[in-house]
């Protein structure tokens, strides 16, 4: 059962997002869940690459700037955030603002967090919880050019433009 927590990323989601100990995250999907023109979810996968905590309220996504994704962002402006790990089920309700940050193949959008909610067993459901989350890989290394491109689009500053 989900129940609100929060309106901004807790101090331990926000370390999560910041990619601070990216290199072992890697290897860990998000889910990220916008809403497509008919009003269905449209879900699609996420890594922890694509994803930046700038604030307890912002977060930064880099997507196919030509995908479905990015055209649902665009269009309606909703997304959630899917964070399903051992240690925590998390959902993260967020609205688009501002013009997406295109560059090549890329497009940058922020986010801005409205709902926290954390999702738990019912206590009728005795002990059980998520043993593992989602994965994929080989994970790819720091030093790819494609790793490179999305982290230099997320860590650029509001208002610049990509070179």
């Amino acid at each position: 059962m989900a129940r609100l927590v929060a309106r901004a990323l807790t101090a331990e989601l926000l370390e999560a997002l910041s990619q601070a100990a990216l290199e072992g995250r890697l290897d860990r999907v998000v889910p990220l869940v916008t809403v497509d023109a008919a009003g269905r979810p449209h879900p699609m996968l996420c890594s922890y690459l694509e994803l930046l905590a700038i604030d307890p309220a912002t977060i930064r996504v880099a997507i196919a700037s030509g995908s479905t994704s990015a055209r649902n962002l665009e269009d309606r402006r909703v997304a959630t955030l899917l964070i399903v790990e051992p240690d925590r089920t998390v959902y993260v309700k967020t609205h688009a603002v501002g013009p997406p940050v295109v560059h090549d193949r890329l497009a940058r959008f922020d986010l801005v967090v409205e709902e926290l909610l954390e999702d738990a067993a019912d206590p009728s459901e005795g002990d059980v919880g998520i043993t593992a989350g989602i994965t994929y890989g080989p994970p790819p290394r720091l030093d790819d050019p494609r790793v490179a491109e999305v982290l230099a689009l997320l860590r650029l500053p509001a208002g610049a433009r990509p070179g």
